[in-house]
């Protein structure tokens, strides 16, 4: 029925005929019906009645409701319609997302359907804020890396545009709900079978000649191939957020447009084709607004008054200050690790394992730290292009002092404080801890201060102005820590650990070489998230001023 398959879909309008004609409305009516033989039954259709007979029809229906696109899954779970409603819907308006059925509501389409009015209407608008509520959602990082196999397939393929996530994915959302991707072509049935040959575990939900929705690595990943000439407007409306839309929709139609799912329409109704984002914000007299900020509270406004922020972007970093090695808990080597900051064009990273404490697997000894001192010293002289930073990612212990004794504290180019350990502590004792390390002159950056694990755990209740302001005072850099797990800060305190005057560093806290540039992405898109701009960033600054910033915390020799 949804899947797009032409065979299947004849099949099912028979046998939907048949039992309508013979009035059948439970498993035993089906009984009678295979003691004959129908002139009219081919022996696949046969075959489907004997398989209703004996597992039960209800048991196809289930089986075929697995199958469907999450949103209309849940749609018909939530009552709002029949089944043969939700065919009409996805058949007549070619609806397979949440943004579909609430742009058709939006736009009064349903009640023009046969068999709709307005109370049905009514009930999808009202099921649409709790549909997605029963939708299990899917950590940031987890949903990047599924993305990113179909997105660097999606732009191999010739004809495609541009590939790009839409939706949460691509506001850096700490959880997502699904997969989506918006890839403009004019080629779409060879984007769908480029798509279909990446893995043979793929479960296809649905197909048409422009939309490809399937499960792949136990998610559910929907493409949309647009024409190019209007897939910015596609691009916008998928990205979101809803709150962000119906801002920019009441902005259009104050100045005389109107904003629709499909895109831009003049007073006339003419559509305003639109390849980008750009031109439909263009038109509208704005600048293009980061999808990480579209949230639809402030940033439109910003926007028309001319204060929107310019992000710190991927080209704005100069180097990674926080990973890991297998001198602690890392995969690769340090040698590894610096091969990979190297073709990542840093001017300089610190290699910053964990100290004697933790409770990481293998952590550093205060032996380890001088065969680790010598091993950074070899690999300068064979990579003059990078400076390698030795530093430590040094536990913050429950009586507030730190997890290695001066004399080798002071060994180290870079000292990062963490709390790993909660010791049974109350908020006030944690923050206590901080306060601690920050007034040490030797640290020079608190790492993953809420200490949350996505999405498991959400962190410590700490005052964080209260942190802010102490980090200020004390000129101690505070993370943003591009961990799946962790993300932390999170959108929201960045933006207010900013407003403090707080100095940022966005670290990638890796912990193997092949995701240095993944979760450096992670935590630009959570720093975006929080209005943070280059100017907040330490390691968007030359080494020769990460290196002032250090030395002026440490004070005179």
């Amino acid at each position: 029925m949804i899947r797009g398959d032409a065979g299947e879909a004849s099949l099912c309008q028979r046998a939907s005929e048949l039992v309508r004609a013979r009035r059948i409305e439970s498993d035993a009516d089906l009984g009678p019906l295979f003691e004959t033989t129908l002139p009219d039954c081919d022996p696949e259709m046969l075959k489907r009645r004997r398989q209703m007979y004996e597992a039960g029809g209800w048991v196809l229906v289930e089986s075929a409701l697995a199958d469907l696109p999450a949103d209309l899954r849940w749609l018909l779970e939530s009552g709002a319609v029949t089944i043969e409603q939700l065919e009409a819907i996805h058949r007549s308006l070619a609806v397979t997302s949440a943004a579909d059925l609430a742009a058709a509501v939006r736009e009064r389409t349903l009640r023009a359907l046969p068999g709709f009015d307005a109370d049905t209407e009514a009930a999808v608008g009202a099921a649409l804020p709790t549909l997605r509520t029963l939708i299990p959602r899917i950590p940031l990082g987890r949903a990047t890396a599924t993305a990113e196999v179909l997105l660097q397939r999606l732009r191999t393929v010739p004809g495609v545009a541009w590939a790009l996530p839409a939706g949460s994915l691509r506001r850096g959302q700490d959880m997502v709900g699904d997969i989506e991707i918006v890839a403009p072509t004019d080629r779409p049935a060879d984007a769908i079978e480029a798509l279909l040959s990446l893995s043979e575990d793929a479960h296809l939900l649905h197909r048409s000649q422009r939309r490809l929705y399937m499960v792949t690595d136990r998610t559910q990943a929907g493409v949309r191939l647009p024409e190019p000439s209007n897939a910015g407007a596609t691009l916008l409306y998928l990205t979101g957020s809803a709150a962000h839309f119906e801002v920019l929709r009441a902005h259009a139609a104050a100045a005389g447009w109107r904003l629709t799912a499909g895109g831009l329409h003049q007073a006339d109704g003419t559509l305003v084709p639109a390849a980008t984002e750009d031109i439909i914000y263009a038109a509208l007299g704005l600048p293009c607004i980061p999808a990480e900020i579209r949230n639809g509270d402030e940033e439109v406004a910003a926007a028309i008054r001319g204060e929107l922020p310019t992000l710190v972007a991927r080209g704005d970093i100069r180097g990674d200050l926080h990973m890991h090695s297998t001198w602690s808990d890392g995969r690769d080597t340090v040698a590894a690790m610096v091969q990979g900051c190297r073709a990542l064009g840093y001017e300089y990273m610190a290699m910053t394992d964990h100290s004697p404490h933790s409770a990481a697997v293998r952590n550093l000894t205060a032996d380890g730290v001088t065969r680790q001192a010598e091993e950074i010293a070899q690999l300068r002289e064979q990579h003059p292009d990078i400076a390698i930073l030795h530093g430590c990612e040094v536990d913050i212990l429950p009586d507030g002092r730190l997890d290695f004794p001066q004399k080798i504290l002071e060994r180290f180019d870079i000292v990062l404080a963490s709390l790993h350990e909660r010791a049974g502590h109350s908020p006030e004792q944690l923050m206590q801890r901080y306060v601690s390390a920050m007034k040490h002159p030797l640290v020079t950056l608190v790492t993953h201060p809420t200490n949350r694990v996505v999405p498991t755990r959400p962190g410590y209740d700490l005052d964080y102005d209260r942190l802010f302001e102490i980090a200020a005072t004390t000129g101690t850099i505070v993370e943003i820590d591009g961990a799946p797990s962790h993300l932390d800060l999170d959108g929201a305190l960045a933006r207010r650990a900013c407003a403090a005057g707080v100095t940022l560093a966005i670290s990638s806290d890796c912990h193997r070489a092949e995701t240095l540039a993944r979760q450096m992405d992670l935590g630009i898109a959570t720093a975006r998230r929080g209005w943070v701009e280059a100017r907040h960033v330490l390691n968007t600054r030359s080494l020769a001023d990460v290196r002032a910033v250090i030395a002026r915390k440490r004070g005179p020799d």
